[in-house]
């Protein structure tokens, strides 16, 4: 069973969503509780005009690329604000996590759970625990200011936690006893390619800074790893930190556009090159959890 998990954005409401279905019924509960939220969210999203183009479809491609629609919506949110577009601040995410997370099991579970979200005012992340953990403040975790009106929890405005943690390490090494941690990458961290056309820019543009605070927490790790005695306090904790990194470089074939696709096939897809990559990884490395690194830091340092 996991210590703790620490989520941001959809890795937010996976956790919730996992959490909750393992307190009714293990690691089966989880699997299907994960299974059924998704689902909803395709299924709710079926009529939607935001769907692949014509070309698209022909060739097989999962991309918006093509989609008026999305290209319309794109150009809109650049003149208009949500408060504009969206002055009720109604969100399709709501009743589908009402209906699908048990949110007072979440206070007991033995799964301790971090959703990060960042605070409008102080820019700054806040990490609410579970206790704390309501719609809310899930939805804040993965609010895109440009798509939604900021969350107000207590009366402070929240955006997506991507912007200062992604996801936060700092919890699991402070309030967790295990000493493993597996980070479960989707967002590349490196691309070849020099994005030129907007949509590329801007999309590489948060991949960069979505992954920053990240990269600060794991240079701290490699820093202390390096430390010859790195003393018996919060600095101990980090430099004991066993790092695992679970990624794929599917998510490299895909553009910014995919992002916003729902559809049931393709959510598929990705549970399934998920599943596919975590098999790998256990394969290769499940007999070093507890006792080493697989990530080798200063390597993935260097080239950064």
């Amino acid at each position: 069973m996991f210590d703790g998990i620490s989520g941001t954005s959809a890795g937010a409401m996976n956790a919730a969503v996992m959490a909750s279905g393992y307190a009714h019924g293990g690691i089966d509960g989880a699997r299907a509780a994960l299974e059924t939220f998704w689902k909803l969210v395709s299924d709710a999203s079926k009529y939607s005009p935001m769907q692949r183009g014509p070309m698209a479809m022909l060739t097989g491609r999962w991309t918006l690329e093509y989609s008026p629609m999305y290209m319309a919506t794109e150009m809109m949110s650049r003149v208009f604000s949500p408060y504009d577009l969206n002055p009720s601040g109604t969100h399709p995410l709501r009743q589908i996590l009402a209906d699908t997370v048990d949110f007072e099991c979440l206070a007991t579970s033995p799964i301790r759970l971090f959703i990060t979200a960042t605070n409008v005012r102080t820019g700054r992340g806040h990490v609410f625990r579970n206790a704390e953990i309501t719609p809310d403040a899930l939805l804040a975790s993965g609010c895109l200011p440009t798509m939604f009106q900021a969350v107000e929890i207590n009366g402070e405005a929240y955006w997506d936690g991507g912007y200062s943690g992604n996801p936060t390490i700092t919890p699991l090494v402070r309030e967790c006893k295990s000493q493993d941690t597996i980070l479960v990458q989707i967002n590349p961290i490196m691309r070849d390619a020099i994005p030129k056309s907007a949509r590329d820019i801007c999309n590489r543009l948060n991949e960069v800074s979505f992954n920053a605070p990240l990269l600060k927490e794991l240079r701290m790790i490699a820093l202390l790893h390096k430390v010859a005695d790195p003393g018996h306090g919060e600095g101990a904790l980090w430099a004991g930190m066993r790092i695992h990194r679970i990624a794929t470089d599917r998510v490299t074939e895909l553009d910014s556009t995919s992002k916003m696709i729902t559809e049931w096939p393709f959510l598929c897809q990705l549970r399934d090159e998920g599943r596919r990559t975590a098999q790998l990884f256990l394969d290769e490395h499940g007999d070093d959890l507890g006792k080493r690194s697989t990530l080798d830091l200063d390597a993935m340092m260097e080239t950064l």
